[in-house]
């Protein structure tokens, strides 16, 4: 599988300013989709890259959800997922052979992509939140996100 971004890249498009709209709140209300709900924020970066904000949450286990930042690569209809705030499960390192069952925070990585896995399968524990709108909170204060002033 060729890889289609650096870790480079991935820094940079992570470090790209994005600007929130004051209501994006209220855009990422989450809605019933198949199972479970779902939300999608469009936003694009000041270097003028493409992203999208995703929300997913179970409707059954509260604790199971994802708060994804993907890059929309241009000229395609694909995601290329930065980065993803999971809740509280079991994951696994396939390249470290390491696991734990917690909250966890999955990165993209060159390597993963080299041996063919998703660019995001990479993931470590944090304690940093507990639920889906801390774990919101934490991706944008990590990923470039600026916040409406408030006047």
């Amino acid at each position: 599988m060729p890889i289609l971004l650096t870790d480079s890249d991935i820094r940079s498009l992570l470090a790209e300013r994005k600007q929130l709209s004051a209501d994006f709140r209220r855009q990422l209300r989450l809605k019933p989709k198949r199972g479970h709900r779902e939300a999608n924020l469009n936003v694009t970066g000041v270097g003028g890259s493409e992203f999208s904000l995703i929300l997913r949450q179970s409707e059954v286990d509260n604790l199971n959800y994802s708060v994804i930042l993907a890059y929309n690569i241009p000229r395609s209809n694909k995601l290329f997922r930065l980065c993803r705030y999971n809740g509280k499960h079991w994951h696994t390192n396939h390249l470290e052979r390491q696991s734990f069952y917690d909250f966890h925070i999955h990165q993209a990585t060159e390597r993963y992509q080299e041996v063919g896995l998703r660019e995001d399968t990479f993931a470590e524990p944090t304690n940093r939140y507990s639920n889906i709108h801390e774990a919101l909170d934490c991706l944008i204060q990590d990923c470039g996100f600026d916040l409406p002033t408030v006047s």
